[in-house]
């Protein structure tokens, strides 16, 4: 009787732990967020809290807000009313990658050799957009261009500050998610994951990843106080070190291990669906910055979104360490894909 008795004040226990997780998810901004588990009576921790953007500890700051400039020469009507229509125009691709392929006179390619070996300005040379817009394909209207898709080009945003008005077709993930997303466990010996309730389309945006915004240093300390297992909750905003000449010491780290959204879920996969993107509303701030999940393919409703911890390029790594020997400490790689790496990190 004792022992049924106890079963009971757990069975009641978590109960009432599940319904409180999924009070919580009622509350996150934006579509729906499910909570599934077929396999046990466990959920998420908590411990986690969800957030609608990120935390900054000490020692971090952002960019003072006057230095967020919008674009003067755009107009929400010029043309298609879409808000920015001409890439030469809009200040806020100021620093957004030059497409190469459209230089074609000499002229213009002396120029842009001149603006790289100076450091100077490269507004007015070709650029793209980086979403689709309406009038397109319906599977296409707000996703990303190929352009970005298939690089690692920053992308800029228009902002608040802008004349292009509040549906510019530079405006996408400021929005927030818009995708019903599910947090399911697994059962395969990955704990929880993310998958989606509705199809997603090649370059669709999903949400942002988000969490407390600290120090490189505090950051070394808590992952050494965490453990092999912190360093999937760590990413370090270091897109511009090289560009700007930041120091190690001078890189912000988003820990999303105890506060953040839905993406926390996110597992790895060595051939993975979706790549995490930078996107940026001021373009004068290289330290602080949104990391944002795309689709990298379409990716039917149902299908366990994942990317890559180690974030791979296409080709890069393949297959490496299959005849290896795991390292002292290897982390293994349970993604079960074809051409697996076998080990995350030591």
């Amino acid at each position: 009787m004792l022992r049924v008795a106890r079963m009971s004040k757990i069975e009641t226990a978590n109960i009432l732990i599940r319904a409180e997780y999924i009070r919580r998810l009622s509350k996150v901004a934006g579509k729906k967020i499910h909570l599934v588990n077929v396999h046990d009576y466990t959920t998420p921790s908590l411990r986690f809290q969800y957030i609608p953007e990120y935390v900054l500890r000490e020692g971090v700051f952002r960019a003072d807000s006057a230095t967020q400039e919008g674009c003067q020469q755009c107009s929400p009507h010029m043309g298609r009313n879409i808000g920015c229509e001409y890439t030469k125009k809009c200040g806020c691709l100021e620093y957004a990658a030059v497409d190469v392929n459209r230089i074609t006179t000499a002229e213009m390619k002396q120029k842009y050799e001149n603006a790289l070996a100076t450091g100077g300005s490269t507004l007015g040379f070709p650029k793209k957009f980086p979403y689709f817009t309406d009038g397109t394909k319906r599977q296409r209207t707000g996703t990303l261009v190929p352009f970005y898709l298939d690089s690692r080009h920053p992308i800029y945003e228009c902002n608040d500050n802008c004349r292009c008005g509040p549906y510019c077709r530079n405006k996408n993930v400021q929005f927030g998610r818009q995708v019903e997303l599910e947090i399911f466990k697994t059962g395969s010996g990955r704990g929880w994951g993310l998958r989606c309730k509705e199809d997603l389309f090649v370059g669709q945006f999903i949400d942002t990843y988000r969490g407390e915004v600290i120090t490189d240093a505090e950051a070394t300390r808590r992952e050494q106080a965490g453990g092999q297992l912190k360093a999937s909750y760590l990413y370090s905003l270091d897109k511009h070190q090289e560009s700007e000449g930041l120091a190690q010491e001078e890189i912000y780290v988003v820990d999303g291990e105890f506060m953040g959204g839905p993406s926390k879920f996110m597992n790895h996969s060595c051939a993975p669906n979706c790549r995490q993107y930078t996107v940026s509303y001021n373009k004068h701030d290289n330290r602080i910055y949104d990391l944002a999940f795309f689709a990298i393919r379409d990716v039917p409703a149902g299908e366990e979104l994942t990317f890559d911890y180690l974030d791979k390029e296409e080709g890069e790594g393949e297959g490496e360490g299959e005849e290896e020997e795991p390292p002292d400490g290897a982390v293994p790689c349970l993604c079960g894909a074809e051409k697996c790496r076998r080990w995350l990190w030591q």
